[in-house]
């Protein structure tokens, strides 16, 4: 089964940026469709961003990120990442990757329990 990583996160200004990246440990990688969660403190977690298994502009963001986030995925480098502009202190969280196998590259999955498989999270903070 794949196994999920992700990586930079951190502490930045609002108006500032951070790209998240999410690597997958199986060369199989392009038959799953992904997806990015957070999850703040005292809260459920949330969606954020989703592509196909295939990518490209086949993208789907949660109102509160559309303008600013930006999904995209590498599958020469088995990496799915997640550019983040304009932050504000609303965004931090807790942010996860996960994954679903899809081999038609047609789906986008919004929910949390479409996903199978789940990254151990990366913490963005956000300072006023």
């Amino acid at each position: 089964q794949v196994q999920l990583v992700e990586s930079g996160g951190g502490l930045v200004q609002a108006g500032g940026s951070l790209r998240l990246s999410c690597v997958a440990s199986e060369r199989t990688f392009s038959v799953y469709a992904m997806g990015w969660f957070r999850q703040a403190p005292g809260k459920e977690r949330e969606y954020v961003a989703a592509t196909t298994s295939s990518g490209g502009s086949s993208t789907n963001y949660a109102d509160s990120v559309k303008g600013r986030f930006t999904i995209s995925r590498d599958n020469a480098k088995n990496t799915v990442y997640l550019q983040m502009n304009s932050l504000n202190p609303e965004d931090t969280a807790v942010y996860y990757c996960a994954a679903r196998l899809d081999v038609s590259g047609r789906n986008i999955w919004t929910k949390s329990y479409a996903y199978s498989i789940w990254g151990q999270g990366t913490q963005v903070t956000v300072s006023s």
